[in-house]
């Protein structure tokens, strides 16, 4: 999954030494983009007033640039990741990428997208402000992409000063194009990979409503990764043991989302277990759709689940977790409009595509209103399926009191949070249904 291919980037393939064999080792499935009907904008202002914090982890195709403009430019067809944090902003009395949540810097922005790419050297993440520039730039929806635009959002992205504080690898500026300065090289190389991702990437993200609580402990995760970076130490971007999805996967971790995935592991370890983007949009769509939550039992047995619901109140698997999708402008001047993206799959079952197939198709993974009526049935299903704990206990004769104690209160959260759901959904969907005020509004 690799961000642009300058001789940075080269050099760090060739420095893991198996890519060949890596790609050997698993069944490379490949998709067309076909997507459920764009939301509109009424929903997503409904979204956001249900769910005003929420992270996205978004698989994004690979890039291919047209030669003639600018700097020359390709990626690998694993594509790359970025994660947006809506709710979170870039502190801007800082010379450095440093996250806050966007209450505390008085600053209007809606959320921030972060991008790990192999060229940077004292850094390992830049944020960049905006949703709607994160992703499509200074372009309006189904505007054709020129190259006067391309240069407009350029320049709005130095505005900005998305590497304000971030320096890159000498060897990225080794190919510079007549023209550029270092400064502006910088802008040049990240378009379509750091800002802008759909001028010259399909997009797929899933979304994850998460609480003030989790989002503080994500953006404290994310301001101690770039920590060594920003005090001398150099980045260096690995394939296999540190690529850009691993940020974005220990993001969700540390919010008790799913287990961590850990970095820096032995190359014969790491080779046959790394992240991969498109993977990862699907492992996440089905963690936070698709987890038994009716089976209580195979729930507590999930320890990231288990933690997250003692500590916080919550599952994994909630409403409001949906996809969302973004294309490339076919009109297009300045990138190759199709575009492709692996999954690493099982080259017997292919389950990874059978997956995508579904979860693209099923409208409760797009749309609000089946998400929220696909909840509703199933906190009724758990409430009518409803067991003493004393049952539970009963089939588990071999638990010691520690963990009888333990389930209890396991018991207790989970069946005190399905009926808290279950008011909330019924209240949402009501309101949705009458076309009344969301939760906030007057």
């Amino acid at each position: 999954m690799n961000e642009t291919i300058s001789p940075l980037v080269r050099r760090a393939i060739r420095r893991a030494g198996v890519a060949g064999l890596a790609l050997a080792t698993a069944g490379c499935a490949t998709a067309p983009l076909f997507a459920p009907p764009p939301a509109t904008a009424s929903e997503e202002q409904i979204y956001t007033r249900l769910y005003p914090t929420y992270a996205e982890i978004c698989a994004v195709s690979q890039l291919g640039k047209k030669s003639g403009f600018g700097a020359e430019i390709s990626s690998g067809i694993g594509g790359h990741a970025v994660l947006y944090l809506n709710g979170v902003c870039r502190k801007r009395d800082v010379d450095y990428p440093v996250l806050a949540m966007c209450d505390e810097t008085n600053d209007p922005a809606d959320g921030v997208g972060l991008s790990v790419n192999a060229h940077y050297q004292n850094a390992e993440w830049v944020a960049v402000e905006g949703r709607k520039f994160f992703f499509d730039g200074d372009l309006g929806p189904g505007e054709p992409l020129t190259k006067a635009a391309y240069r407009r959002t350029q320049s709005e992205a130095l505005a900005k000063g998305v590497f304000k504080g971030v320096t890159f690898h000498d060897e990225v500026y080794e190919d510079m194009a007549p023209g550029f300065t270092p400064a502006t090289y910088q802008y040049e190389m990240s378009v379509a990979t750091d800002y802008a991702i759909t001028f010259g990437r399909n997009r797929y993200c899933a979304r994850v409503p998460l609480d003030r609580a989790q989002m503080q402990i994500i953006v404290g995760y994310l301001n101690e990764q770039n920590a060594p970076y920003r005090a001398g130490e150099v980045f260096d971007w690995n394939l296999f043991e540190h690529n850009c999805a691993h940020l974005n996967h220990n993001a969700l971790a540390a919010a008790d989302i799913w287990d961590e995935w850990e970095t820096d592991r032995f190359i014969l370890v790491s080779l046959f277990d790394f992240p991969v983007p498109k993977n990862e949009f699907v492992n996440l769509m089905r963690r936070t759709n698709d987890l038994p939550i009716d089976d209580l039992v195979a729930l507590y047995r999930d320890e990231a689940a288990r933690r997250l619901l003692l500590k916080r109140g919550r599952l994994p698997t909630e409403p409001g977790a949906l996809l969302d999708l973004g294309t490339i402008p076919r009109q297009n001047e300045v990138y190759d409009p199709d575009s492709r993206i692996i999954f690493y799959d099982e080259p017997i079952t292919g389950r990874y595509e059978q997956h995508f197939r579904e979860i693209l198709s099923q409208p409760r993974y797009f749309r609000l209103r089946d998400n929220l009526a696909y909840f509703a049935g199933l906190y009724a299903k758990i409430e009518t399926g409803r067991r003493p704990v004393e049952a539970y206990l009963a089939d588990h004769p071999d638990w010691d009191a520690d963990r009888q104690a333990d389930f209890r209160q396991f018991y207790a959260a989970y069946f005190t949070y399905v009926d808290r759901e279950s008011k909330t959904v019924a209240r949402d969907l009501a309101a949705l249904d009458a076309k009344s005020p969301m939760p906030g509004q007057s």
